[in-house]
């Protein structure tokens, strides 16, 4: 069964399947808030930028600057790697880090909604997890605790598991 979800805060469509990875669709209110953040850089939202955002946001994971090009054919490694960092400055994109020595990129949460990620410790790969209502509040109790602790304010959080995939098991 897939469902799509709109969240009313981010125009991102969410089509998932039970246990499959989380495809965004990105809205034209995306596209328009991407523009803007660029514009305050001085930078135009260039078609090709346009295709990398509409790659990122159709992967359902984060994805290292390869398997974008191999996702979308028409993109050139050297433009890839140079409009990326452009939408990491902009905020409209942000650079996943995980076991491995690639760095993966995906849309600001702001712009696709809250989730957490699944990192596997074997080939590196990331997936994207929606977390539930339940541990978005243990979350944020363990945040407070560990914030007042040390006297810090929380402002966001961000939780990766590391394990291995089905794939590598």
């Amino acid at each position: 069964m897939t469902t799509t979800v709109t969240p009313p805060t981010t125009g991102i469509g969410t089509s998932t399947e039970p246990s499959g990875p989380i495809a965004v669709t990105a809205s034209p209110g995306v596209h328009e808030e991407i523009a803007l953040r660029l514009a305050r850089l001085d930078q135009r939202y260039t078609a090709l930028r346009r295709a990398l955002v509409e790659t990122m946001a159709g992967a359902g994971r984060p994805l290292t600057v390869p398997e974008i090009l191999r996702t979308n054919p028409t993109l050139t490694q050297s433009s890839a790697y140079r409009n990326i960092t452009v939408l990491v400055d902009a905020g409209a994109a942000r650079r996943i880090n995980g076991t491995d020595d690639h760095g993966r990129f995906e849309l600001a949460e702001e712009l696709a909604g809250h989730h957490h990620h699944l990192v596997c410790g074997s080939c590196g790969t990331i997936a994207d997890v929606r977390p539930s209502a339940r541990l978005e509040r243990a979350l944020a109790q363990a945040a407070r605790a560990a914030a007042a602790e040390d006297d810090f304010d929380v402002t966001e959080h961000r939780f990766d598991l590391v394990g291995v995939c089905a794939r590598c098991r």
